[in-house]
């Protein structure tokens, strides 16, 4: 889980403020050092932020060695005093096992705390404790409700989740609309796979009319981010004319950007496309190279084609495709 670290300038009177002020200005134009000397008096008079920067400090190396086991101890500090974002850094920390022993329950108790202060970021790692089983038992119905204050807030990852789960009907019951609704706010943020979930919903008229023109919208945006499935699914598009002009070329070049991450489905049809030769020369070599990485996936419509192609082959060309498989698959 990555790590999400904030810089907070809170503001005091007087020479308090003045002294942050120039611990601040000194961070910001990358002076460290100059930083640290000015934040450690405040933290050891006990401020919560100033206890909180320093952990961030020890946490990213910056202006003292890198120090996991320091920056527990100063988010701690802080933490103890309810300030909100270092009891969230300390359920990271115990949630990694950085500068502490990993410890679910510990990351669960201080996401806690900070989420029920209104931290989004707590409030979405609290929700996964809760969808994954870790420190709590698990539970999708209070994971949705953690996630839907996260997504009330604008996360976009708990957006997703919360549309994934109203699509799967974990912790609610199915709606497929509800699931459009959380979808279409975390891809309108550029989350490519809600992009993908949601052109599949259009693709498929789930909770909205079928829309083929739709359905491409969003799947062309979650393409472009390298979504692979994305990209196989326009690729078919294309294959198919639906949504689009009938386009041979696009859909092969769409599905060799999919098949070259590994879809095996993506893997099937390029291959397909490779031994009838639509829009690409006839090649029996690369049509088995295509087959035999879907087969390797264990997709049995691409292991019968491997083995049907392999029949107009030659020993040499078999030996070929083979190789071709090997290069293909190290890309």
């Amino acid at each position: 889980m990555k790590r999400l670290l904030f810089f907070l300038v809170l503001l005091w009177p007087g020479t308090l403020l003045a002294v942050f002020q120039t611990a601040v200005d000194a961070y910001n134009r990358g002076d460290y050092a100059i930083a640290y000397s000015e934040f450690l008096p405040l933290a050891e008079q006990g401020d919560a932020s100033a206890q909180f920067n320093l952990g961030l400090m020890y946490d990213n190396g910056e202006g003292v060695p890198q120090d996991y086991a320091e920056a527990v101890r100063w988010y701690r500090l802080a933490a103890e005093q309810e300030f909100a974002k270092a009891q969230f850094n300390l359920g990271l920390m115990y949630d990694n096992g950085e500068g502490v022993p990993e410890d679910d329950a510990e990351a669960v108790k201080w996401y806690r705390l900070a989420a029920e202060q209104g931290d989004v970021f707590a409030q979405s790692n609290l929700a996964l404790m809760y969808y994954n089983g870790e420190g709590v038992p698990l539970d999708y119905a209070e994971a949705v409700t953690w996630y839907r204050l996260a997504g009330e807030q604008g996360d976009v990852f708990a957006q997703f989740n919360l549309g994934l789960m109203y699509d799967n009907g974990m912790g609610v019951p199915q709606d497929y609309a509800e699931a459009v609704t959380w979808y279409r706010l975390a891809a309108e943020q550029e989350f490519a796979k809600a992009q993908f979930n949601l052109g599949r919903i259009y693709d498929n008229g789930e909770g909205v009319p079928e829309d083929d023109s739709e359905a491409v919208k969003w799947y062309r945006l979650a393409a472009e981010q390298g979504n692979a499935g994305a990209q196989f699914n326009l690729g078919r598009m294309y294959n198919d004319g639906e949504g689009v002009p009938r386009d041979y070329a696009e859909a092969v070049k769409l599905f060799r950007l999919a098949a070259e991450q590994g879809n095996a489905a993506a893997q099937l049809n390029l291959g397909g496309m490779y031994y009838d030769g639509w829009d690409v020369p006839q090649d029996y070599v690369t049509a088995y190279a295509w087959f035999n990485l879907a087969a390797a996936q264990g997709n049995e419509r691409a292991a019968k084609n491997k083995d049907m192609v392999q029949e107009s082959m030659t020993p040499a060309q078999v030996a070929e495709g083979q190789k071709l498989s090997r290069e293909l698959s190290k890309r």
